[in-house]
């Protein structure tokens, strides 16, 4: 596989404020990563930063072989990178179906796949998208994500405040995307323990500083080690 995105020595925020601080790592074509840290850590200031909506102070990025600094913003999707934000932004006056095909861009994402992924929209295919639950609502902003054929997908707290079945629903969903997709992601959630299983490597932010770079597997089956950076307590030194 060859190598898809690097950081090196990342400064980024927001204004003049620096959120992240020395951010480094890699990642290959069809690899994945959790995104890991306590709220308020520069989880979506990474994402955000890749997006070119948070601001690049400083250090190289690499995507796809391309300097990622000097492109603008609204030209990162088309460069081949999918964002499924916090707040979803589905367009609600535009159906299911509308919201699937308005950013969509060609390649093996088509209607007709991300409706075998997700059935409930297909179901739900003329309903608008502010008549849809929690849940179906996430399902589409990841669809809408997976038409735009990235060849990275950031996903931003997909479960969060969700129900327990639609959870297991879209775990198994970001389980067959990180295995059979060939797709890279870069998955940001809280609950360490159900996303560890599903990735290759980890990277576990502590106040805009990566303490932890690794094979996601070891730090799963570390509990004393990920409860001391994810639960309330003291932050151990950096490894």
């Amino acid at each position: 596989m060859s190598e898809l995105l690097r950081l090196e020595n990342v400064f980024a925020g927001y204004g003049e404020a620096v959120v992240l601080e020395g951010i480094s790592f890699s990642m290959e074509e069809g690899d994945s990563l959790a995104l890991l840290g306590r709220n308020g850590m520069g989880k979506t200031t990474l994402l955000s930063t890749l997006m070119g909506a948070a601001r690049h102070h400083s250090g190289a990025l690499h995507f796809s072989g391309q300097d990622l600094a000097v492109v603008p913003a609204h030209g990162r999707a088309h460069l081949g990178l999918g964002w499924v934000p916090q707040e979803r932004d589905i367009f609600p006056s535009l159906t299911v179906e509308e919201n699937l095909t308005v950013v969509s861009r060609p390649g093996h994402w088509n209607l007709q796949r991300v409706y075998e992924m997700f059935p409930r929209l297909n179901e739900r295919r003329a309903n608008m998208g502010n008549q849809l639950s929690g849940g179906e609502q996430q399902m589409l902003a990841m669809g809408r994500a997976l038409m735009l054929n990235p060849k990275l997908l950031l996903l931003d707290e997909p479960l969060e405040g969700l129900a327990p079945l639609i959870v297991q629903e879209l775990l198994a969903i970001i389980q067959q995307l990180t295995e059979e997709s060939g797709m890279a992601v870069i998955l940001v959630e809280q609950h360490a323990r159900q996303i560890l299983p599903l990735t290759r490597q980890a990277l576990v932010l502590e106040r805009g500083r990566a303490v932890y770079l690794g094979e996601s597997a070891t730090l799963r089956d570390d509990r004393e080690l990920l409860d001391s950076w994810l639960a309330c307590g003291t932050t151990p030194a950096a490894h």
